[in-house]
């Protein structure tokens, strides 16, 4: 658009340009006409009308020039305007939606390594009572070992594989 707006302003600025020489031109026409007063004043009138309404044809192609340039630059004001205001928005838009997924995404790992530390307790209070029972059994010698150990070993089983699960979704 500022390209156009550039264009306006030179074709404009050509006019005040030939605006000038056609008043410099007129004023030495007046000035040779006063020297040369034995020519017909009826050319001196026609000419003087003919150069007359040339200035003021200029005068208002000129004004009809300055009218689009102001009402492009207005355009081109109200496109940048309405352009910043849609970007600005969608920006907020988008962050917005990362502050969101940020969010989200915290709440799930916070939640995940508070399973994880639930499942680890557990496991390690499995393998306590586990190992309590063995000691126990080994002192008393009535309930073998490896019974207490496949009574138990599906549970902790169980809690490892869920433990690694946990570690798995924790890592994502």
């Amino acid at each position: 658009m500022s390209n156009g707006y550039r264009t306006l302003s030179q074709h404009l600025n050509d006019l005040k340009k030939e605006n000038f020489s056609l008043k410099l031109r007129i004023y030495f026409l007046e000035e040779r006409i006063q020297q040369k007063y034995e020519e017909s004043s009826e050319d001196v009138y026609r000419t003087n009308i003919e150069l007359k309404v040339e200035v003021e044809s200029l005068k208002q192609e000129l004004q009809e020039k300055q009218q689009l340039l102001d009402k492009a630059l207005t355009t081109a004001e109200s496109l940048t305007n309405h352009n910043e205001a849609e970007l600005q928005r969608r920006c907020q838009e988008r962050q917005q939606e990362i502050d969101h997924m940020q969010q989200v995404l915290e709440t799930k790992i916070q939640l995940l390594q508070e399973e994880a530390q639930l499942a680890r307790s557990e496991a390690e209070r499995m393998a306590s009572l586990a190992g309590s029972h063995s000691h126990n059994s080994l002192l008393s010698l009535d309930t073998p070992m490896e019974d207490i150990l496949d009574d138990e070993r599906p549970h902790i089983h169980e809690l490892s594989s869920s433990l690694l699960q946990k570690d798995k979704d924790v890592e994502v």
